[in-house]
């Protein structure tokens, strides 16, 4: 028979360590990235809404098959933080299912994720305009990709990726290691919040605060529920409809800023 052998307790000082590399080689550094050009973005001249921040181009323009493979790429390579936590919490007899991403509850976690998505959408829309408007957020460009036989599916598995990278560490797992590190609730609250908020920086003063409120929506249904499941189904939804929404709209109404 083979030896078996009981699983370790983490350290206090291994739990810090772990959780600063995920952070440092995912949303952590994605929010250094988005300080920096909202910097850049601020001391340019001229107002923020008359800058754009573009989330989905073209990597390879005019080589459709080439621009397809690095889009797929980088979709698959930004889900490797989201592996490597499935395999640290593996490996103190866990798993992503302790966060509630698995599939045991498909119906609950659609339906749950749609109503949050319906509210937090319309609400969000609004915010943006009002944000951008005051000039407190660069014009927004969810998609600038080539009209080619690709374009809807790459930019529905993007927003895949966004919900499950970001709902996974931000909520799920950050919360988590927090908790074991002893954080009160309150403090792990507003750090995943506005951490959510620190990436999306880039967008300006008004993506900030709205990403920082939805933080904290999020993290109290979480506790709520127990499951990222309907989280991530939400925000699917919400990134989908902002890509794909604005790949259909852009042009066609006049309500929607674009570049």
């Amino acid at each position: 028979m083979a030896d078996s052998f009981p699983i370790e307790r983490p350290t206090r000082k291994i739990l810090r360590n772990e959780t600063l590399i995920v952070l440092g080689l995912s949303l952590g550094a994605s929010g250094v990235s988005a300080l920096i050009s909202f910097v850049g973005s601020v001391t340019k001249p001229g107002g923020l809404k008359d800058q754009a921040a573009t989330l989905n181009s073209s990597a390879a323009p005019g080589r459709p098959w080439l621009d397809l493979a690095w889009q797929l790429f980088g979709i698959a390579s930004a889900l490797v933080p989201v592996v490597l936590v499935a395999h640290l919490m593996l490996r103190e007899g866990s798993g992503l299912r302790a966060l509630g991403f698995d599939r045991s509850r498909p119906w609950p976690d659609l339906g749950r994720g749609a109503a949050i998505a319906a509210v937090i959408g319309s609400t969000g829309i609004a915010f943006y305009l009002a944000a951008r408007g005051l000039g407190f957020n660069l014009t927004v460009v969810p998609e600038a990709l080539p009209d080619v036989w690709w374009k809807y599916p790459v930019l529905v598995l993007s927003a895949i990726q966004n919900a499950v990278l970001e709902e996974v560490i931000v909520v799920g797992y950050l919360l988590r290691r927090l908790g074991q590190l002893g954080w009160t609730p309150g403090t792990a609250l507003m750090a995943s919040s506005v951490l959510r908020g620190s990436y999306h920086l880039y967008q300006g003063i008004g993506g900030f605060l709205g990403n920082v409120a939805m933080g904290v929506v999020f993290v109290y249904l979480y506790r709520r529920w127990g499951r990222v499941g309907p989280l991530v189904v939400a925000h699917s939804l919400l990134d989908i409809g902002a890509f794909v929404g604005y790949a259909l709209l852009a042009g066609k109404v006049g309500w929607l800023p674009t570049a």
